[in-house]
């Protein structure tokens, strides 16, 4: 893709910044941090403009550089996960929920999860890309990808089922 003008930049900004800042967000639990990650990322993808072919691989660097550098913000600044879900943005995908409570705790539960479990979670139910798109994303093994879902949607269920019965995900 050839660099773009500033207007064409900021169109390109605009389309993906909410997906950008939700994926940084729901990594760090932290707005302030999220906002850092995103402006990072996009300062980056000016620079690297020229080396993409097109708009999916965009978006796939994007998703991918976004997760890296979440990661790489939160060990380096020792982020402590406390989310305020007053605080937690809706996700950039609709939810097909229609119960608000259920939902709310859900979210917490999923910010409570490990980091890495964290990220496949947002990446394969927010983003909904699948096992093999995160394991390239993420650059992992496919099989650890499929293991580390399979044990957070493990921790989650074994959460809901202690704070509100017998559900099944």
């Amino acid at each position: 893709m050839h660099r773009p003008s500033a207007e064409e930049f900021g169109r390109w900004v605009e389309q993906h910044q909410s997906m950008v800042f939700s994926i940084a967000y729901h990594i760090l639990n932290d707005r302030a941090a999220a906002e850092d990650v995103a402006q990072e990322v996009f300062l980056q993808l000016y620079d690297k403009f020229e080396s993409l072919e097109s708009p999916e691989h965009m978006q796939y660097w994007l998703r991918r550089t976004t997760a890296h550098r979440a990661i790489d913000h939160g060990r380096r600044n020792n982020h402590h996960r406390h989310a305020n879900i007053e605080d937690v943005p809706e996700p950039s995908v609709d939810a097909a929920t229609s119960d608000p409570i259920f939902e709310k705790r859900l979210r917490t539960m999923i910010a409570s999860l490990p980091e890495s479990a964290r990220t496949i979670v947002i990446l394969r139910y927010q983003e909904e890309l699948g096992p093999d798109e995160i394991a390239k994303v993420l650059g992992m093994p496919l099989n650890t990808v499929k293991s580390q879902l399979h044990r957070a949607l493990a921790i989650l269920r074994e959460k809901i089922s202690r704070t509100m019965g017998e559900i099944r995900i």
